[in-house]
Formats: C-alpha cells, structure tokens, sequence
C-alpha cells in the first residue's frame, strides 16, 4: 500500500473579522508577503551599516534612504508580478478581460514579472540618487531568498501550485477536486509538495549561499556577484523543480498532459523552466564578469 501524508488542516485564513458589514481577513499569504518584505528590510539596513563589506569601505546608501527603497521595490513587486502573470500565462484571457488585470486581489502574481519589476524599480531609484545600481541590485539579492522561503511555504498552506502525482512516501494529498484529478490513479491521489522543495532550495539553501559571501566573503565588494549567483541560483533551482512541479492548466490539453510550452522528440519545457534558463545564463554571466572585474 502506498504511503501518503494527508494534508494538514490549515486554513489559509490566519483570522477573519466582520466590521460594517464587510469581512476582513488575513491570510498567510499575505503575511509572508509583509514578513518577507520586513526581513528583507532589515538584512539591508544591517548591511548598509557596515561600510566595511562594501566597495571602497563605504556603503552608497544609509538607513534612511533603504526605506524609500522599500517602496520602489514593494511598487515594483506588485506591478511587476501582476503584469508577468498576465503576459506569461493568460495572456488571452485578460485581452478578452482587461478590467480584470488589477484586481490582484484575485491572485495571479508571477514570480518573474516581480523580479522585472524590482528590477526596473533599482535601476530607477538608483538613477535618482546617484548610487551604483549594481550595489542596490547586490543587497536586495542577498535579501530576496527570505521573502521566496516565506512565499513558498504559504503557497503550500493555500494548497496551490502543487506537484505532479508521485507514489514517493513524502507525497502529500492536497485538496480540492483539480488536485485529485490524476488520471490512471485509484484512490487519494498524492503530489510532490513541489512547494516545500522551492522554500527548500530558493530560500534556505540559496538564502544561505548569498549570506555567506555576503558576510563572510564580501562579495558586496566585486558589484555583480551577488546578483549573478542570486539569478543563476534561482534559476536552476526553479529549473530543477519544475520536473515535479505541476504545469498550469492553461497550458495542459489531451495531447499535452505534461504542459509543456516548447516540446521536441518526446521530450519539452515547461513555462517555468523557460523563463529560468535566461536567468541562469545572465547569471553566471554577472558573476564571471564581477570575478574579472575585480582581478
């Protein structure tokens, strides 16, 4: 008999008021949002407050000037993330429903589109103080993985973004008719937790990676570095998990069960894993030419 884990009773609602006849709500996915962001946060301020982990001995920002960094990035993860998700998955759908794409309240935010939307938002808060782009874009990397860990984790309690079926004994029984849909399987059908394996790789190990040459090796010193590692990091990881990850059901037909977007000779890529493979070229890009730079 194969061993499955049921999934734990969490509601994805951490509580729920009723004021003036409207109900509020906080959900966990928004609070990773908040504790991400605030971590984040405060890992940059920490970091501009030791001038010597920075190029020349001198941070090109101070404490106050973070926080209105805080809000181009927060503008630009928003923005950023609604419009990736539009544009990289359902594009027809909103040019059929273009009143739809603000309500983000509906949800659809894409990982990518919030990186080039945080991208566009460094460089144009750089270009308004005068500090090198490349340091801003080196510490909000270093500060990225915690808010993905968090993000990756909420995913999981709101029972979305799920695996494809596997008989692996960690596989988990998520809810909902569209999880229990697998095709050829009796009974419960179980999925990779292919959420927990991106808090895993994209927040711990990658979270990590990035802390240690930031601290420990200084990486902030060779602008570039940081950012490479971060993007090529991200990149394979979310390459790699994407074999267990289900694809999105736009992109599933009869003759496509895998979802690939590109497909040839049996074999294809998904949407994820698309995107990713410019993100791991850019980044080892990045990284070598920091390593070159500075030598």
């Amino acid at each position: 008999m194969q061993a499955i884990i049921p999934f734990p009773d969490i509601s994805p609602e951490i509580f729920s008021i009723s004021l003036f006849g409207i109900e509020f709500a906080l959900r966990w996915y928004a609070l990773a949002y908040i504790v991400g962001i605030v971590i984040g946060w405060r890992l940059v301020v920490a970091t501009v407050k030791r001038p010597h982990l920075w190029p020349g001995g001198a941070a090109p920002m101070d404490a106050r000037a973070v926080e209105d960094l805080l809000t181009w990035v927060i503008l630009g993860v928003i923005f950023g993330g609604r419009l990736g998700f539009v544009v990289f998955y359902q594009p027809a759908y909103y040019l059929q429903n273009p009143a739809e794409i603000l309500q983000v309240w509906q949800g659809g935010m894409s990982f990518h589109g919030g990186l080039l939307g945080v991208v566009v938002a460094c460089i144009a808060f750089s270009w308004r103080r005068g500090i090198p782009w490349l340091s801003v874009a080196d510490v909000l990397c270093m500060a990225t993985p915690a808010g993905l860990l968090l993000g990756r984790i909420a995913n999981f309690i709101n029972a979305e973004l799920w695996g494809r079926p596997t008989d692996l004994p960690w596989g988990v029984v998520f809810p909902g008719r569209a999880a229990q849909d697998c095709p050829g399987v009796e009974g419960p059908c179980a999925r990779h937790p292919s959420q927990l394996y991106e808090a895993g790789l994209e927040g711990l190990v990658l979270g990590a990676v990035l802390l240690w040459l930031v601290w420990m090796r200084r990486a902030l010193t060779r602008p570039g570095l940081a950012t490479g590692m971060f993007f090529a990091g991200y990149g394979l990881s979310r390459f790699v998990v994407e074999f267990a990850r289900q694809a999105d059901p736009q992109f599933i037909t009869p003759d496509n069960p895998m979802g690939w977007v590109v497909q040839a000779g049996g074999m294809g890529l998904s949407m994820g894993q698309l995107l990713s493979l410019p993100m791991i070229v850019l980044g080892l890009g990045f990284a070598l030419w920091a390593q070159r730079a500075r030598t």
